[in-house]
């Protein structure tokens, strides 16, 4: 019982890692490549982004933990629930490298899909285990369909170039 905190703080903590390695790696070409995309009138300002994520992958961690503790840690009735939510988290962290590092928008697209799809998994999964934890979920699904929507619109606004093309 004296551990259980450091659990607690572990699965809250554990999302920022990626977030914050996905920050850093691709940090130089969020202003340089980004800012000149052409980006829909409703983009959220970069200023958000980090204070967004940060409270997503706080209630997301946190979520985690309650469903690994009402399952008695890592027990096979564990393996789907759990599984889900690190696949959607791998594909959360995989995101900017696609996006920002490769300036791949058609895999980020791709990416981001199969993380909508994994991230309602997650969270159907979760509601029989702990509401909660489910309910923790929401905003980050509905920040995700927002990134969706984004994602598309500045894949469709912004051509990518194709080698050997020159206007």
């Amino acid at each position: 019982r004296g551990r259980m905190w450091a659990y607690t703080v572990g699965f809250t903590v554990l999302p920022h890692v990626g977030g914050f390695l996905g920050w850093f790696i691709n940090r130089k070409e969020i202003p340089v490549w980004y800012e000149k995309l052409k980006k829909p009138s409703w983009c959220p300002s970069r200023k958000i982004f980090p204070v967004a994520w940060t409270v997503l992958y706080t209630g997301m961690g946190y979520a985690s933990y309650l469903v690994w503790n009402d399952l008695g840690g890592c027990s096979s009735k564990a393996l789907v629930p759990l599984g889900l939510y690190g696949a959607q988290l791998a594909l959360n962290w995989a995101w900017p490298p696609f996006f920002f590092g490769a300036k791949n928008m058609k895999m980020a697209l791709i990416d981001i899909l199969c993380l909508d799809g994994l991230a309602i998994g997650t969270m159907c999964s979760w509601y029989r285990i702990n509401k909660v934890a489910a309910l923790l979920l929401v905003p980050y699904l509905g920040w995700l369909a927002m990134a969706t929507c984004l994602t598309i619109r500045i894949w469709k606004d912004n051509p990518e170039e194709k080698p050997g093309k020159s206007e």
